[in-house]
């Protein structure tokens, strides 16, 4: 099976230090189930190609294994894995091309965020209907061709194969054309070569958490990569929803509050001596936990453990943070410089893995629990199980809710009509509709509620940020 890309563009022969491979020379590299080529058919300053051509053994594919019931009895080996991109492709393009799939060049990190003209080609992909690869490729920024491979050119009758020759033309980064790659050549061919596990989960959020989120086809990508298994792909749905692992990798030292992130010289001027909003939000939730007599807090959607860092600071007696991102916790862990703290005080706080969509008892007996700037990054039809994990099994005596205020949107002169602050909203709430939410949860589970703003708040659209504080109804039960 072959795989070429091409760049056209100066110093075009730059390709191969951030792919680590010579242009000079032919590279092998040795795989479970074969051989994988490196080479280049052309290396100039104006066009470069390079082309990873992978040798299948289709018979030391199935040596050793025990018979399978495969639906004909040679079928382990006539088959089309020599010959078709499939997920033996992926890997070895995962493996080969570790680096630059990572985003990492060590000798030439300017090129890493270069953005490059770029031609990918596979002669063969395995297509599950006519429009697949387009309907997969396109929302990517690829212009698609697709042409149908017959069955037998000299029997026309016969009609076309499942596969399809397939060309990708695009301007990206090197690391984002690999990850598609990586993602949706396995996608496409619906049938992974090896057992299907958790730690596929971990790989798909890795390689596609800074667009597979907002791909309009998520739910079908993740289905087919995690071969159907349905436990593994809500488990991935609800972390790509959950958290924008790009923003957080992408900004270890610089605060990632959603405004700020996404929208870095679009807020109206504030008045001098202002301080952020992000500032202000942490503050703002802060205060309700004081007010609330609270000693023990758990943060739901942690982050990078900017509000963690100010609890402890706060002499808190307890914390827990929670993100569904292993990445992000351990820049919290960093941040929050855990491995020098004295020991009494890393004692008050933990990090650990989770989601706000699913029953945890780890985040049950806290005074408060905090789901700041959480919320918007849910699903709507799972904000349900949010509410049934946090006010339902936590219940704890006191919660923070912060969400973006829609109608705040249009005091920021670069947000274009009709779009969020963050491309991994799934909503954003006007005053009313948060309210409406709010008050139908606090009902739901016995609550009262009260609804705050945060951040300077306009005539005529209210503030930047809206707060809704969730009290214990007297003589409730919490696991306070």
């Amino acid at each position: 099976m072959l795989l070429t890309l091409t760049t056209e563009t100066d110093a075009a022969s730059d390709l191969g230090y951030l792919l680590h491979k010579h242009p000079g020379r032919v590279q092998q590299f040795e795989q479970p189930y074969g051989v994988a080529h490196v080479l280049y058919p052309e290396a100039t300053d104006a066009r470069c190609t390079v082309a990873l051509l992978l040798e299948v053994d289709p018979v030391g594919l199935v040596r050793g294994r025990g018979p399978r019931d495969t639906g004909f009895s040679l079928a382990q080996y006539v088959n089309d894995r020599p010959y078709a991109a499939s997920s033996m492709l992926a890997v070895t393009l995962g493996r080969v091309f570790r680096s630059a799939l990572a985003g990492r060049c060590a000798a030439w990190p300017e090129l890493v965020d270069r953005v490059w003209p770029l031609e990918v080609h596979l002669p063969a992909v395995p297509c599950p209907g006519p429009d697949a690869a387009a309907r997969l490729f396109a929302p990517l920024g690829w212009q698609v061709e697709a042409t149908p491979v017959p069955l037998d050119p000299q029997v026309p009758a016969w009609g076309d194969s499942r596969y399809v020759d397939l060309r990708l033309r695009g301007t990206h980064r090197v690391a984002d054309a690999l990850s598609h790659l990586y993602v949706l050549l396995p996608t496409l061919d619906g049938a992974k070569h090896y057992w299907v596990g958790s730690d596929e989960v971990d790989k798909l959020v890795r390689a596609g958490g800074s667009w597979l989120g907002t791909h309009p086809a998520r739910d079908e990508i993740v289905r087919r990569y995690l071969a159907h298994r349905r436990v593994l792909a809500e488990s991935a749905v609800a972390r790509l929803a959950e958290v924008d692992d790009a923003v957080a990798d992408a900004a270890e030292d610089v605060t990632t509050d959603d405004d700020v992130a996404v929208l870095p010289d679009a807020a109206a001027p504030a008045p001098a001596g202002t301080p952020p909003l992000a500032e202000l939000r942490r503050r703002a939730v802060l205060d309700q936990l004081r007010a609330a007599g609270a000693r023990s807090v758990v943060d739901l959607g942690c982050g990078q453990g900017e509000l963690l860092g100010l609890l402890l600071d706060e002499g808190f007696d307890r914390l827990l943070g929670v993100d569904v991102s292993p990445r992000v916790l351990a820049t919290a862990a960093r941040r929050l410089r855990l491995d020098t703290l004295p020991d009494r005080v890393r004692e008050r706080v933990r990090l650990v893995q989770g989601s706000v969509t699913y029953t945890d008892a780890r985040v049950a007996g806290f005074d408060a629990a905090v789901l700041m700037e959480v919320i918007e990054h849910v699903d709507p039809p799972r904000l349900p199980a949010v509410e049934r994990a946090v006010l339902g099994a936590a219940a704890p005596a006191t919660l923070v809710v912060t969400t973006p205020n829609a109608e705040h949107n249009v005091r920021y002169p670069t947000l274009a009509a009709g779009t969020m602050r963050h491309h991994d909203h799934r909503f954003e709430w006007t005053r009313a509709q948060f309210a409406a939410w709010a008050h139908a949860a606090a009902d739901r589970f016995g609550y009262g509620v009260e609804l705050l703003p945060v951040g300077p708040v306009d005539p005529e659209v209210g503030p930047p940020t809206q707060m809704a504080v969730f009290h214990a109804a007297a003589g409730q039960e919490t696991s306070r």
